[in-house]
């Protein structure tokens, strides 16, 4: 039992110390473009699930080699009626053109994070939206 605890200590402080780490590398908002995607997991409750997801998601980032802005969240906790915050994860990405984006799309990096993640998801949201000039 202590083993599984002092594993499952070490993968949580692994991921968010990677989360962070993306994070910090964010590069400046491009207004061009941006992709938001909303994940809601099969099993939200499952730590492994979870750990899995954000293992891969992570993985993607750092490998992606169009997406400017890379930030990776969670729902914040603000209740209110206007506010949905149903979902696991939420992913922003920015871009400098729809092209860019659509380069993005078929980059090996997304792509392989969808094969190896799709199955942990029972729901994916899109917003796309170009900024007004």
């Amino acid at each position: 039992m202590r083993t599984i605890f002092k594993i499952g200590l070490g993968l949580f402080f692994f991921l968010t110390f990677s989360t962070m780490k993306a994070q910090e590398q964010q590069r400046e908002f491009d207004k061009n473009f941006t992709h938001v995607v909303y994940f809601w997991l099969n099993n939200p409750d499952s730590e492994q699930d979870r750990a899995d997801f954000l293992k891969s998601l992570n993985k993607f980032m750092e490998n992606s080699l169009y997406a400017k802005t890379k930030f990776i969240g969670e729902p914040a906790g603000t209740p209110r009626e206007v506010v949905d915050g149903s979902f696991t994860y939420s992913l922003i990405l920015s871009f400098p053109s729809k092209e860019i984006q659509d380069k993005y799309q078929k980059e090996k990096a997304h792509l392989k994070f969808i094969e190896e993640s799709e199955h942990l998801w029972k729901r994916v949201q899109v917003y796309d939206s170009v900024g007004i000039k």
